[in-house]
């Protein structure tokens, strides 16, 4: 019996072994061993010499390195209110899929692009910290985490390829044996190891070759090694007599990818608590383990050179809340940006190539512009406003991001709802405008492309020109989310797994009376009668969809059409039309036209022309072999939707879904309308019939206040 279980179990044991097999080949199918190896490349310091003449790009500098990554990724150039913008495909994160893609910030991130060109080319900007400053949750920390993750990302490929060497010594660290590697500890470029007396012939001839590829900028061999590499290398030279040719043999050089995890070439730097904090954390420390061995404590042998500014040396730097550091740190950051020299600890001023990013607030800001003692650390900052969106489309993208239906599941989120939250969040950051007889509302709408008469693409311009600060001020879209994200877990979405903008609009009212960035009550008034502003325009809304749900019947309105313009055709012509059921030649019915033309507010000493317009419109189509349809004037379409919905709202009798007892006609009708909600406008059962019996109840009040 045990022979028999022990040979089931072998047998078993045999098929488990098989299955993890097959698995085993299914993951390195998906592996690339080929392309794991070119990534880890290690040779010699002449094997890389020839390959920086042949590919130069591979000894670019940071911001040359970070600008082309950018660029990599592609843009495409567009006008909107008669100024050039330019959209970087990178900022849509291409890397993650959009995990982290930024919306409606094309100026902004135009004017870092630009800046980040302008210290690739060498004219300066490559000696400033680059400061973005603007509002909470506007997307600074986004930006700086997609440059690091795209400068990751880009390291990763042939076009980002970089390298750094190592020492191949003795035990000691000595010139004696070449079995034992220590780490350039800057990763810095191997091409520092050339003499700097020998570097204008190498860097001419890289600079032949870069130019000839389209390369911005030039190559330059800037800097000295760092103190423990200068004192491998002075003791080398010692050892073979000045012979930097035999030198270079105990150099190896490698391929290294950038990476924030492991600490190469990307730094964050973030404020704590200023009693157990001091620069080294920036520039290194003694390591006091290895001062026995090395006798010295001013030996860099003994010093780890592992500050954020060390290790982000050939990539990027970020400091998080920048203006929150304590100033001598501050005094790190003016060296390390004009002079890209940095003071470790009992050793020279150290060479960086690298981007320095720091992001700060508005109160933080307005705190340095007052400071004079900080007059220098303003002079080496180069400032990039980062805004809210301004824009309604861009501001919908952010919460679709978070709550589209990849991310909330089982739960159906109504039509609108996240509109209204972005249309709330938006006219809370717009200034009022100074034109007269143009409300919040209308600006909002004329930014986001909508046309209203009577406003240009000029007249639009200006309006943008006299609030330069527009978006640096309003609710964060942070806050917007939280509110959404209640919503979705309060018991009434549990229990009806569903949410609609009136329980958002809900959550978003009520949370103001604790929101900790709103100090004043004049503030939270207004976000309130903003909110009042975004609910009278949803109810505009939804009365639209269900006037048109109401006059979807095609066939309707196209009799309707074909009615109208006959009667135009016949009233331009001065011609009579002949009546269908009598055989009658007639007048033409000015009632039925001006009942339509009235629905597109068409006034009566305009009626000509416009009947003359839809007619020219109508002849320019047939020259172009173009057939006119009922829809294919879209004012004219909109105006045959609210006619028909006139004429049959009656028979509908919509408002008598707000009463208990509805006929079997009546109900039948209902479902039609209810169906063509949920085809046409994304609703589901339930929020249909919650828009329609809302919608029904204004109609209802209209009815009342008339009679």
């Amino acid at each position: 019996m045990d022979e028999r279980r022990g040979s089931g179990g072998s047998g078993g044991s045999g098929a488990g072994a098989g299955r993890a097999q097959e698995l085993a080949s299914l993951i390195e199918s998906r592996l690339d061993r080929g392309r794991f190896q070119q990534r880890h490349w290690e040779g010699s310091f002449w094997e890389y010499l020839d390959i920086a003449l042949q590919r130069p790009h591979v000894v670019r500098n940071a911001y040359q390195r970070l600008y082309d990554m950018i660029l990599g990724h592609g843009f495409e150039r567009y006008t909107r209110f008669k100024q050039d913008a330019v959209r970087y495909h990178f900022f849509s994160d291409p890397i993650d899929h959009g995990a982290d893609a930024i919306f409606g910030l094309d100026r902004a991130l135009m004017q870092l692009v630009d800046v980040l060109r302008s210290a690739s080319e060498g004219y300066g900007t490559d000696r400033r910290i680059l400061l973005l400053h603007g509002p909470v949750g506007s997307s600074k920390s986004t930006i700086a985490r997609l440059l690091k993750k795209g400068l990751e990302a880009y390291s990763n490929s042939d076009a980002g390829a970089l390298y750094s060497f190592s020492w191949m010594l003795d035990e000691h660290c000595g010139p004696g044996g070449k079995d034992h590697e220590y780490r350039c500890p800057m990763h810095e470029e191997p091409l520092l190891l050339i003499p700097r007396e020998a570097r204008g012939e190498v860097e001419a001839k890289l600079n032949d070759k870069y130019a000839e590829m389209g390369g911005h900028g030039k190559i330059r061999l800037v800097g000295e090694l760092d103190p423990f590499c200068r004192k491998v290398m002075g003791d080398l030279m010692k050892h073979y007599a000045g012979d930097w040719r035999q030198v270079m043999g105990h150099v190896k050089v490698r391929r290294i990818t950038l990476s924030e995890k492991d600490r190469v070439g990307i730094g964050t730097f973030q404020p704590k608590d200023e009693k157990n904090q001091d620069s080294t954390e920036l520039t290194g420390d003694i390591n006091y383990r290895k001062i026995a061995l090395y006798g010295s404590d001013s030996d860099p042998r003994a010093f780890n050179f592992d500050g954020e500014l060390n290790v982000a040396n050939r990539g990027v730097c970020e400091f998080i809340e920048v203006l929150k550091l304590d100033v001598a740190f501050l005094y790190d950051l003016l060296g390390a940006s004009q002079e890209h020299l940095i003071k470790p600890k009992k050793f020279a001023q150290t060479h960086i190539d690298e981007v320095i990013i720091g992001h700060t607030n508005e109160p933080e800001y307005k705190k340095l512009q007052s400071n004079e003692l900080m007059e220098a650390f303003r002079d080496r900052t180069i400032k990039i406003d980062i805004p809210y969106n301004i824009r309604l489309d861009d501001e919908i993208k952010i919460y679709q991001k978070d709550f589209g239906p990849e991310r909330v599941r089982n739960m159906h989120i109504a039509p609108h709802t996240l509109e209204v939250a972005a249309m709330w969040a938006v006219l809370s950051r717009l200034d009022p405008p100074k034109k007269a007889g143009l409300s919040l509302l209308q600006k909002m709408k004329l930014y986001n492309g909508k046309a209203i008469p009577g406003f240009t693409e000029d007249s639009i311009k200006e309006l943008v020109e006299e609030a330069p600060r527009e978006g640096m001020s309003g609710i964060s879209p942070r806050y917007v989310q939280d509110k959404i994200s209640n919503a979705l877990v309060s018991p009434q979405a549990l229990e009806d797994r569903a949410i609609n903008p009136f329980m958002v609009m809900n959550e978003l009212e009520t949370g103001l009376s604790h929101h900790s960035l709103i100090s004043d009550e004049e503030t939270r008034k207004r976000y309130k009668e903003i909110l009042a502003i975004v609910k009278e325009e949803y109810e505009d809304i939804i009365k639209g969809e269900v006037q048109r749900a109401i006059s979807a019947d095609e066939d309707a309105i196209k009799r309707l059409c074909a009615n109208y313009i006959e009667n135009v055709r016949a009233y331009t012509q001065r011609e009579r039309v002949k009546n269908k059921y009598t055989g009658r030649d007639e007048e033409p019915d000015e009632r039925l036209m001006r009942s339509i033309e009235e629905k597109i507010d068409i006034p009566d000493g305009r009626k000509d022309d416009f009947r003359q317009e839809i007619m020219n419109y109508i002849g320019a189509l047939a020259l172009d072999g173009k057939k006119f349809e009922y829809n294919t004037n879209a004012r004219l379409y909109r105006a045959l939707e609210l006619k028909l919905f006139e004429d049959q709202r009656d028979t509908i009798k919509l408002k008598n879904l707000v009463s208990s007892v509805v006929d079997d006609e009546t109900q039948a009708k209902i479902d039609v309308v209810k169906q063509r909600m949920i085809k046409n406008f994304g609703y589901n059962e339930t929020s249909a019939t919650d828009v329609l019996n809302y919608v029904a109840s204004i109609f209802a009040r209209g009815d009342s206040k008339r009679d």
